[in-house]
């Protein structure tokens, strides 16, 4: 007669190794891309940061516009803590950045208008 229980020493809910290989390779796929055509992908020398060249315009600008906001606060933020000379220079920041938002902005309605 078989014996009905399970086995305490064996985990039951685990996922099946091929699952486990599957997700491996698409994670080393993902951080660590394959060679185009064979020849290795072109990564620039000397930079400690890049923009990857496959982001979409409409991205990048999304992303710039949050950055600009960003530094626009601290700005805003910073001149309350400083003395009134300094106080104007960190203004007159901020009003570059909230005219550069300006820009960013208008640039990210052309390439995709609202609906």
């Amino acid at each position: 007669m078989p014996n009905k229980t399970r086995n305490p020493y064996v985990d039951h809910n685990t996922v099946p190794v091929d699952a486990k290989l599957h997700a491996a390779q698409r994670a080393i796929h993902h951080y660590l891309p394959r060679f185009a055509n064979g020849a290795p992908i072109e990564q620039p020398s000397g930079n400690l940061f890049i923009v990857s060249p496959n982001i979409d315009t409409e991205t990048l600008l999304a992303n710039a516009s949050e950055n600009l906001a960003s530094a626009n606060q601290m700005a805003a933020t910073l001149a309350f803590d400083l003395d009134e000379s300094q106080r104007a220079i960190a203004l007159g920041i901020q009003q570059l950045i909230e005219l550069s938002t300006l820009l960013v902005d208008r640039a990210h309605e052309q390439v995709a208008p609202a609906a």
